[in-house]
């Protein structure tokens, strides 16, 4: 493979990408973006809940980096996705807009970009905080741009679920932060992300299929078909409900996080039904997209629920728990 320039090859059938003229330097914008900022916001949420479900204290100037670091480290392993994506990013609707294929900034400006980050991200946390989290975000770092982006993501249907642990572990970072250690709490929290992640991205695949399809990437709904994507979503979904309770019962989700977490479960259901019901037109996409919003709220309260409770001491015991 090319280190400079885009020498990716897309799947069979798959349209071949043309590139607009490129000029050197992007502007910050087109930097910013490369990071895929809104991954990196997800990043810090679930990484900050590692850390206040941890036993332990650490001090705010080395927490505040630590977020930091942890999001600079997801925003390159963005950046290096972005940069070996960009054959198929250019041949779909929804990533030509992208900046490396819409030429505003050259493949080896974004590879550089990304590796320095890459190792700057892990090494000021591993001076700022403990080794063993800066190794965790190595990890993330590699699975995500090597295993999930130039292997996984090409080469089989499931891509999403393999490559859902690199989204999960920023949690498992967070802990190890705060004690140097990784817990049951984080390996908990690991889990739900992880079951999570299949149903979230499938609902949307659905709806993509045709671009997906065109950009030769074996998307569940492309190689197994659209019904059997919607009964996995439904699998799935049926295991994250009472997973997303695990925390209630482990003793560190309380009231508010159990009440969340069955209500929210019950709607996952509710949604991979209508999904499975709704598989022709706009009623298919209108499930479908419904599926995709209710997951992301889903997450959010969730883990709200734990930062409210453990973090502004709002935590009340679940009887018997």
């Amino acid at each position: 493979m090319s280190m400079t320039g885009l020498t990716n090859t897309i799947g069979p059938g798959a349209e071949t990408p043309t590139f607009p003229a490129v000029s050197i330097g992007g502007d910050v914008p087109d930097y910013f973006a490369l990071l895929k900022p809104r991954v990196m916001v997800l990043v810090i949420f679930t990484a900050l809940v590692g850390m206040v479900v941890s036993h332990g204290h650490v001090q705010p100037a080395i927490g505040v980096i630590s977020l930091l670091m942890i999001a600079v480290g997801a925003g390159a392993s963005g950046c290096l996705n972005m940069w070996w994506d960009a054959d198929i990013d250019a041949v779909m609707t929804r990533t030509a807009k992208r900046p490396i294929p819409d030429g505003r900034i050259r493949p080896d400006e974004a590879l550089s970009f990304g590796l320095v980050l890459s190792v700057g991200s892990v090494l000021v946390l591993g001076l700022a905080a403990n080794w063993l989290a800066a190794g965790l975000l190595a990890f993330t770092i590699v699975f995500y741009a090597v295993i999930y982006s130039m292997w996984l993501k090409r080469a089989t249907a499931q891509n999403i679920v393999i490559g859902g642990a690199a989204g999960a572990l920023p949690p498992v970072i967070g802990q190890a932060v705060v004690s140097g250690s990784v817990g049951i709490e984080s390996l908990v929290l690991f889990a739900i992300i992880f079951i999570w992640t299949p149903p979230h991205f499938w609902a949307l695949a659905l709806v993509k299929a045709g671009e997906y399809a065109k950009a030769g990437i074996p998307m569940m709904p492309n190689t197994a078909g659209p019904q059997s994507t919607r009964r996995q979503i439904i699998y799935y979904s049926v295991l994250l409900c009472p997973l997303g309770l695990a925390p209630v019962a482990l003793g560190f989700g309380g009231l508010l996080y159990g009440v969340v977490g069955l209500l929210g479960g019950l709607g996952m259901i509710a949604f991979s039904i209508q999904v499975f019901r709704n598989r022709e037109g706009e009623a298919e996409k209108r499930a479908a997209m419904g599926m995709f919003g209710f997951s992301i709220l889903y997450l959010f309260l969730l883990f709200s629920a734990l930062l409210a409770e453990q973090g502004l001491g709002l935590f009340r015991p679940v009887m018997g728990a």
